[in-house]
């Protein structure tokens, strides 16, 4: 199945991609279902409950699962969603105990009783499961669903986990399902991956189409810096941690009039760059999943670090950062798994940090060799990174994390354009680390906040 821009960069709200979009739209998902199956057999629905489990009861207080499900509920999905509204939809819904939908739809749902986070019972097929239970006037089950957030907002229902994916590559001229295949597909077609991710993306629509969805992906990541750099105070969540962005902004600007700034300081740009946005991540803001909102900040960073840092930048190479790191994304995604739940944060920053590096290495007109060198170096040295948020929250260690996914991912293009682009490691070997690594790390590693930084926080 051929994974596009929109599919990797999906414009939503925090703190989670995996944790508040996707139960978000899983329980609007289900509604839909719901109102079929009503109409099937004649009985109206009454009552809704929803029980979330594995890691998205562990850690879903944190992350706004319960929230992201009474919107999903309410009709809401993450792209179209006026965050302005959010409080007084969720308090009156606190206050009602039943939702009442435009199409007709009246159903009792409780989010103190009828939202339950089951810490016993782990799904078999994924860490971020949800069950969802329509109910009609008699109390008899009129639709149970079983659905999956498998990370970046992806949703699937049970009975699609298993499903081969369909193949759709007769339909799109460079199909790649590797980073081998896409290094072939290039140099016998004389393309670039930008190209070829380009000539992909307009199969499925217009040229026009493309060149929108690119400039809005952009356009919501630099907004979504430029608030991060303008906002102070204390993040939600009860870990009382304090907004840094806009007060290190303000000193670096300060130096740049000064005569004896340290070389290093490009790293201090990147970092504030990156933690703008997952400070507004943290605050449930309006994001792109780069793949997944725990790792938004670093693409958005290095494309703000390429234009006001690197000679020459223009937004041509914006375009072609974009479409190389897309096709990076699809390909991790398509071969391991972009799930802090699942593989840890070397799925998330990881992922974003290989993804960053390949599209910077092609803006600065790397090879393709080069572009998958630098995602190889990227990758290679995340793995094993543990996804331990303290208190379930994507603020310790997640903000500064990115910070250093960014910093990273620009030394690894910079690495990868020194050479010719030949090297030890191929990618997808590394890819292929990085999901085993995955499989063996103990679930308490895996986003449930029960190991790592999370229980090991200062005593207060």
């Amino acid at each position: 199945m051929f994974i596009g821009i929109s599919d990797i960069f999906k414009i939503g709200i925090g703190p989670s991609s995996s944790h508040t979009m996707g139960p978000m739209v899983a329980a609007a998902r289900f509604l839909e279902n719901v109102k079929t199956a009503s109409e099937a057999s004649g009985k109206e629905l009454a009552h809704i409950v929803v029980r979330l489990h594995g890691s998205l009861a562990f850690t879903g207080k944190g992350h706004a699962s319960d929230r992201a499900v009474c919107l999903g509920l309410m009709g809401f999905l993450p792209d179209t969603l006026d965050l302005s509204q959010i409080e007084t939809l969720e308090s009156g819904l606190k206050e009602r105990k039943s939702i009442s939908l435009e199409n007709g739809m009246r159903f009792a749902f409780d989010p103190e009783s009828d939202l339950i986070f089951d810490y016993e019972v782990a799904l078999p097929a994924h860490a971020n499961g949800m069950q969802f239970f329509a109910y009609d006037g008699n109390g008899t089950i009129l639709l149970h669903e079983v659905y999956y957030s498998i990370g970046g907002g992806f949703v699937r229902r049970d009975d699609e986990m298993d499903e081969a994916p369909q193949t759709d590559d007769d339909k799109h001229p460079y199909p790649f399902k590797n980073a081998e295949e896409m290094l072939a597909m290039g140099q016998a077609h004389h393309m670039s991956v930008a190209e070829m991710q380009w000539a992909n993306e307009c199969a499925y629509r217009s040229e026009d189409e493309v060149a929108a969805a690119l400039r809005q992906i952009r356009d919501v990541m630099a907004s979504c810096i430029e608030r991060g750099l303008n906002e102070e105070g204390i993040l939600p969540g009860g870990l009382n941690v304090k907004r840094r962005a806009k007060h290190i902004h303000q000193q670096l600007v300060q130096e740049t009039h000064k005569n004896n700034q340290q070389p290093h300081i490009a790293n201090d740009w990147m970092s504030i760059y990156a933690m703008a946005v997952n400070e507004e991540n943290a605050a449930g803001g309006r994001v792109v999943t780069s793949p997944t909102n725990g790792a938004a900040g670093i693409i958005p960073a290095v494309i703000r670090y390429y234009r006001d840092h690197c000679i020459d930048a223009d937004d041509e190479g914006v375009k072609n950062l974009i479409l190389t790191a897309a096709a990076i994304g699809a390909i991790i995604k398509t071969n391991a798994s972009i799930s802090g739940a699942e593989v840890g944060c070397q799925g998330e920053v990881g992922s974003a940090s290989a993804m960053a590096a390949a599209g910077l290495c092609a803006a600065l007109g790397g090879t393709n060799m080069q572009i998958e060198n630098a995602a190889e170096i990227a990758l290679e040295h995340h793995l094993g990174m543990t996804c331990d948020p303290a208190g379930g929250l994507v603020q310790v260690p997640c903000i500064e994390r990115n910070g250093l996914g960014a910093i990273k991912a620009v030394s690894a293009a910079s690495l990868a354009l020194r050479g010719d682009g030949t090297h030890f490691i191929p990618l997808d070997n590394c890819i292929e680390t990085m999901r085993q690594t995955g499989l063996d790390m103990h679930e308490k590693y895996k986003e449930t906040s029960q190991g790592g930084l999370a229980v090991n926080l200062p005593s207060c």
